[in-house]
């Protein structure tokens, strides 16, 4: 019973995540307008949130290890929700208060959500059945809650800052509550016989493997939310309303892959599924490029969205097949898996900028083939055995 309850408290924790920052994502051309940015001048402020992240992420499982996955929850998410009501009610008097709030929502936020996907895999592990690719879909599913509000409060003429104020205090009074449905400490410390520092997941070679496949899951994935519209309107010469809904059927398919995935991952193994929605993805990928019509695009776009929706989730899975290492492994991981989501756009950007967005595609097509070469490190590891010391006279 204690493991379905901390199953329904982080399937809360991942909904909440995505609605903050999807509520955030959903005002960014009102805050563009407000303070009169080009594009330049916003992507430098947008990096805050990135930089942020990417100082918490290498840290968290320092910081797992010592606050535990619910108080780091809690802790982080409070500290997200005060970056948010910064920069919603600062925007109006410029760039510099922005700035720090949104570092702050990026900081809280990355740690924030290695923890929440350390207790998703501590839940996976108690439940005996894969799991964590449907408290993804419960990311996904926040982040269309927050983009769906979003679109709501600018219909209704409610500013900026009184949306995200609002929101800054439901997630800042919501998370902690849910928290505390995760699993007891104690479920979590039975395997603690041998410390460590989680810094030294940093120099396991799996671990860093691990990381370099979610890199290209995430390089994968984050193309399509980035570029895949533009793309299709681009190549395709459609109406932004056609690229519009091939993004849809995209984020569409990903979700349904994300929650019926489990019963094959545990039918049939990690590995070889991820083998064939790898090749699935790399297939509906050279069908969007180099298919004949917006209609084929379309089913390839939804090839690339269930191709691409275990990656992600199964290396977080596969990161922490040790409960006693988890925070430092997830860590690791995470931190390389969300590089991609930052060098992702500008580098297809460029590109496409050399040979066409549609043509720049081909990038995370050659980038999740090197995914499904890495498979193999996803398979199951047993815990490792624990070092008994030497007695006098053995």
């Amino acid at each position: 019973m204690t493991a379905k309850r901390a199953m329904y408290a982080v399937y809360a924790v991942f909904i909440l995540n995505g609605f903050a920052f999807a509520s955030w994502a959903s005002r960014i051309p009102q805050v563009r307008d407000g303070l009169h940015l080009n594009p330049q001048s916003l992507g430098l402020m947008l990096l805050s949130i990135a930089i942020g992240s990417l100082i918490s992420m290498p840290l968290a499982g320092l910081v797992i290890s010592h606050l535990g996955a619910a108080r780091t929850v809690s802790v982080m998410s409070l500290i997200g929700a005060t970056g948010l009501a910064i920069a919603a009610l600062g925007y109006r008097h410029g760039v510099a208060p922005v700035v720090p709030g949104l570092f702050l929502l990026g900081l809280g936020s990355g740690t924030w959500d290695v923890a929440m996907n350390v207790e998703g895999a501590e839940v996976e592990r108690r439940l005996g059945h894969s799991i964590m690719s449907r408290f993804h879909a419960g990311f996904s599913v926040g982040t269309v809650a927050g983009a769906l509000l979003g679109s709501a409060m600018i219909a209704l003429g409610v500013s900026v800052t009184v949306h995200l104020v609002a929101v800054a205090v439901l997630i800042a009074a919501a998370t902690t509550p849910a928290t505390r449905g995760f699993l007891p400490v104690a479920h979590h410390t039975e395997h603690q016989t041998e410390r460590r520092n989680p810094l030294k997941a940093w120099t396991e070679p799996r671990t860093l493997l691990i990381g370099v496949f979610v890199f290209t899951m995430a390089f994968t994935e984050g193309t399509g939310v980035d570029w895949l519209g533009v793309a299709v309107i681009d190549g395709y010469h459609v109406d932004a309303a056609l690229g519009s809904l091939t993004f849809a059927v995209f984020l569409a398919a990903m979700t349904l892959g994300r929650w019926f995935g489990p019963a094959l991952l545990d039918r049939h193994g990690r590995v070889p599924v991820i083998r064939i929605t790898g090749l699935m993805a790399v297939l509906g990928l050279v069908i969007v490029v180099y298919g004949p019509s917006l209609a084929t695009a379309m089913v390839g776009a939804a090839l690339w969205g269930v191709g691409v929706a275990l990656g992600f989730p199964v290396g977080m899975s596969a990161a922490a097949d040790d409960p006693r290492y988890a925070a430092g492994r997830v860590s690791v991981v995470s931190s390389i898996g969300y590089l991609a989501f930052l060098a992702g756009p500008p580098f297809v950007g460029f590109l496409g900028h050399q040979v066409g967005t549609l043509r720049a595609l081909t990038a995370a097509a050659a980038l999740v083939s090197l995914g499904v070469l890495l498979s193999g490190v996803l398979r199951p590891r047993a815990a490792e055995p624990v070092a008994r010391p030497v007695l006098a006279g053995e």
